[in-house]
């Protein structure tokens, strides 16, 4: 794997190979020393363009996990502030050194350009780009799903016939739009439940379902519910008439988590607004996989990084990591 650009354009055997080297590093995590020297020598750049806590923090964890060298930079109080190019910014980080760039922008886009310029020889990594995609928040949100409903016979399985409803601000979401790629990649059956202001304008491409009512989609027995956060400091115009409203018609509240099936995970990628799109009987009930998302986070970028830097695993290396 050269680079992590988006979910869209993975195959259904390079997402599963990420899956499982991220249970193997799972594994690892579980060990008294959790530590790695897999990556020693390597040096992973944080390039972000936006603030982040967990996805930063996420990465910074796994790098340092595989015992690679950290550089977490940000653009403010930085020469980006001050009107430094991308380019310039990529230059110095390949004068550097860098092996590997995991870079949060707010262009669309931004990392593809990072990528194919030239400037730089290390690999790169979206850790979020604009309204584009997300691609290791849709992989861990994978892994999650088929640790839950598979537990130790998830190893080499995709997600063929899971339903995957996904609830909230569409429109602005990366995470959603790297989900529905990977997820459909991975034989799930996604449906997107919004009010119509907060879906893309053209949608008819995707492979999913739209369905504007909540409580018609719960009732049709979705294996994971996903609610997104709805993302105010994106909105510019009115999309809903209130919270209140938007709480009432597409939050998960109490009634609607006990109409669930049994068996069914609630899922949110963080971070959330209780007691507007989820509540919080429904974000700390026993179906709820927010914890293990983050935790499970670490251990997919883990295997991101490890595939990127370290390549295919030799047999040998497989076992000890097991």
């Amino acid at each position: 794997m050269r680079h992590l650009l988006d979910t869209q354009h993975l195959s259904r055997a390079e997402a599963i190979e990420i899956l499982d080297v991220a249970e193997d590093m799972a594994d690892t995590q579980r060990r008294e020393v959790k530590k790695l020297p897999t990556l020693r020598g390597k040096t992973v750049v944080n390039l972000f363009f936006e603030d982040s806590t967990r996805t930063r923090i996420s990465f910074e964890a796994a790098a340092k996990r595989l015992s690679a060298d950290v550089i977490n930079f940000s653009a403010k109080g930085s020469s980006v502030s001050k009107g430094e190019s991308l380019q310039d910014t990529a230059q110095t980080l390949q004068a550097m050194g860098a092996d590997a760039v995991v870079i949060r922008h707010g262009a669309s886009g931004a990392p593809r350009t990072l990528a194919t310029s030239g400037w730089i020889t290390a690999g790169v990594v979206n850790a979020g780009d604009g309204t584009h995609e997300h691609p290791t928040q849709a992989l861990l949100d994978a892994f999650t799903i088929r640790k839950r409903l598979f537990g130790d016979d998830s190893r080499g399985r995709g997600l063929d016939g899971i339903r995957v409803t996904i609830v909230g601000d569409v429109l602005h979401s990366r995470v959603a739009r790297s989900n529905v790629w990977l997820l459909h990649t991975l034989g799930a059956h996604v449906t997107l439940v919004a009010p119509p202001t907060l879906v893309p304008q053209d949608v008819s491409g995707w492979p999913i379902e739209v369905d504007y009512d909540l409580d018609h989609a719960i009732a049709a027995g979705p294996d994971a519910l996903m609610m997104l956060r709805i993302q105010l400091e994106r909105m510019s115009a009115a999309y809903f008439p209130t919270e209140r409203e938007y709480s009432r018609r597409y939050g998960l509240d109490a009634r609607r988590l006990a109409a669930l099936p049994p068996d069914s995970i609630v899922m949110h990628p963080g971070p959330m607004n209780r007691g507007l799109e989820i509540s919080a009987e429904a974000a700390d009930s026993p179906r709820s996989t927010v914890l293990e998302q983050v935790t499970n986070g670490v251990s997919v970028r883990m295997a991101v990084l490890y595939l990127l830097l370290a390549g295919e695993r030799p047999h040998t290396e497989k076992e000890d990591l097991r």
